[in-house]
């Protein structure tokens, strides 16, 4: 069964956002256009978090509303916990730009 509280908005994405809190351990089921993937819970996922629902390489992209967000600086399994631990992201870097450095 479809978990409907773990949203995939384009098939293309390779991560899954958390309308919920999602436990390690738990196995999941997401509907990615007309396709489900299942996947192995792998760490605690806080609610509008994201999931990886597929192996992302570290240096390619990762990608959300169809749109790239940032880049793997690590690989990252399904299942993994998918935030700015392991993911450059392209947005601006605010942190960054007020110090005068760039990305």
């Amino acid at each position: 069964m479809t978990d409907y509280h773990l949203e995939v908005v384009e098939p293309e994405d390779n991560v899954a956002t958390a309308l919920r809190e999602v436990d390690a351990g738990e196995t999941v089921t997401v509907a990615v256009g007309e396709e489900t993937v299942t996947v192995d819970v792998l760490e605690d996922i806080a609610f509008g978090h994201k999931l990886a629902i597929e192996p992302i390489p570290a240096g390619e992209t990762v990608r959300k509303y169809g749109k790239s967000i940032g880049n793997a600086t690590e690989d990252i399994d399904p299942g993994e916990w998918v935030h700015v631990h392991n993911v450059e992201s392209n947005y601006g870097r605010g942190d960054l730009a007020e110090k005068g450095a760039t990305a």
